[in-house]
Formats: C-alpha cells, structure tokens, sequence
C-alpha cells in the first residue's frame, strides 16, 4: 500500500516555510498531494487560479506531488484520495495546540488516518502567510519569504 500524505493549507500565499515542509517531508510518502482546501465562508486574498499556479510552478515538475483543491473536510479529502497521513507544520506552540485539538478529532472520525507534525525550519518560524499578506498591503517586499520565481 502506497504512503500517501495529504499537506493542506489555504497557501493564501505560499511561503518559504510551506515549501521547506514539503521538500523536507517528501522522502517519507510514495506521493504527497499539495491541497488548497476551500472554505466558502473565508475570504482569500489571492484567487484560488493564482495559489494553484504557484503551486504548479513550484512542484508542478516533482515526482511524487500532486496539486489539488477540494472542500469540505481534509478528513473527508484524505478518505477519497485513500491518503493514510496529514501532514502539517508547526512554527509555534499556539500552532502545536490548534493542531492537537484538530488531528486528535481527525483520529477519533477515522482512526486510519495518521497526522504528522514538522516543525519549520527555524529560518521560517516567524514566516506566516497572514503576515505576508500584511506586508503586501502595505507595499512591502515579499521577496525572501515566498518561494524563489514566486511574483506576487
């Protein structure tokens, strides 16, 4: 049975710290599958056309990664893609318990369904796409924190 990981994320935009997770955790699946979830009642800054090509630029070459968009629930994604494993990334102690209290419900809906947690890279710690979007509202230079080829 193939290892399969789900790493879901808004990527509302994706950041040097969401690719760095990804590169980094990639030799642990047979395949990873990059995933916009959208959430009808969140208002993103950046159409989903433009976070799925950024995604695409970024991965779109790499075996192993695949870019999706679902809705609903990730738990209810990872089902249908027969993905046993989330993968998510943790900057902060506050991320560590909102996604506890998260993957602890995901285990108790399907206990088949494993979530991996990677912390960033220390480099990345205090990179979040929310503050990313700040600066970008502000006129700021996103440069360093989005992945290389990334124009924003």
């Amino acid at each position: 049975m193939d290892r399969i990981a789900v790493f879901p994320g808004s990527f509302d935009p994706i950041t040097r710290g969401h690719e760095s997770i990804i590169r980094r955790a990639l030799p642990l699946f047979d395949k990873m599958i990059v995933a916009i979830g959208e959430n009808g009642e969140k208002r993103s800054f950046f159409p989903l056309e433009r976070r799925l090509e950024w995604l695409h630029q970024i991965f779109g070459r790499e075996p192993g990664i695949i870019i999706a968009t679902y809705t609903g629930m990730t738990i209810d994604f990872c089902r249908r893609e027969n993905a046993g494993f989330i993968l998510r990334g943790l900057r902060t102690s506050a991320d560590f318990e909102f996604e506890r209290s998260i993957g602890q419900m995901n285990k108790l809906m399907h206990p088949d369904i494993e979530t991996v947690f990677f912390l960033c890279a220390p480099e990345y710690a205090s990179v979040s796409s929310s503050i990313v979007r700040d600066i970008i509202k502000n006129g700021g230079d996103v440069g360093q924190f989005v992945p290389d080829g990334i124009t924003i």
